[in-house]
């Protein structure tokens, strides 16, 4: 079975994939594809071997699309609202931003383009997760990969939060688009807030939280009280 699950912030995929060993007692689970531990969203998961194993056939080169909120005039080491926090423009400097002058840049990165994926992620160096080796202050050299934005707009502009709907290329890292973005601006930014609403065929409207598979798992497995007949 291969499923759409919503994560909730605060929660790492591997965390979700946990949970939903204790709900189903299925120990073959994996996802297809994580989220980073402050966003949420959808997370497809394949429930038992079989499952998991098609994962990777059935998202090979999906689209997966996001809704994500920028601090503009400020960035954080990990790109994030997990890591160190500094100042880079003023506020003034941010009001005088105008909308247009925010889509025209948002523009700009519609199409094919190099990205370099944050040294905080899971790509995985020489077998290590690249977030450890940063975490431990070990130099980390990521390789630029070609990614597309599909589509890119505004949705609201309301200083110095700015939020966009961003349909990607799988691999693309929208924490590094929004840096890129910040740059863009001459401003800085960071994604504050990041919710992954599509992965392929799989949104949020045909994705379950975890308590409705909670609930669903507890009412397949209560009894039937005696005496009671069904059909």
């Amino acid at each position: 079975m291969i499923i759409g699950v919503i994560k909730p912030p605060g929660l790492t995929s591997h965390d979700v994939i946990d949970k939903l060993r204790r709900i189903t007692g299925e120990k073959r689970i994996g996802h297809g594809g994580s989220l980073d531990p402050f966003a949420e969203g959808v997370l497809v998961v394949g429930i038992t071997r079989e499952s998991t194993k098609k994962l990777g056939e059935i998202l090979k080169n999906t689209d997966k699309e996001y809704l994500a909120t920028l601090e503009l005039g400020k960035t954080s080491t990990t790109g994030d609202p997990e890591g160190e926090i500094r100042e880079t423009s003023a506020k003034e400097i941010i009001e005088n931003i105008t909308s247009e002058e925010i889509k025209r840049a948002l523009g700009t990165f519609i199409g094919e383009t190099e990205q370099t994926p944050p040294d905080y992620s899971a790509i995985k160096i020489a077998g290590t997760p690249a977030y450890k080796l940063a975490r431990r202050g070990e130099k980390v050299n990521m390789k630029k990969r070609v990614v597309e934005v599909k589509e890119i707009e505004l949705i609201k502009f309301n200083p110095p939060y700015l939020e966009i709907r961003a349909v990607v290329s799988s691999g693309t890292y929208i924490r590094t688009l929004a840096e890129d973005i910040g740059k863009k601006l001459n401003v800085g930014a960071y994604t504050k807030r990041l919710i992954r609403t599509r992965v392929g065929d799989f949104d949020l409207k045909n994705s379950k939280k975890i308590e409705e598979l909670e609930r669903e798992s507890q009412n397949l497995h209560t009894p039937t009280p005696s005496g009671s007949r069904e059909g």
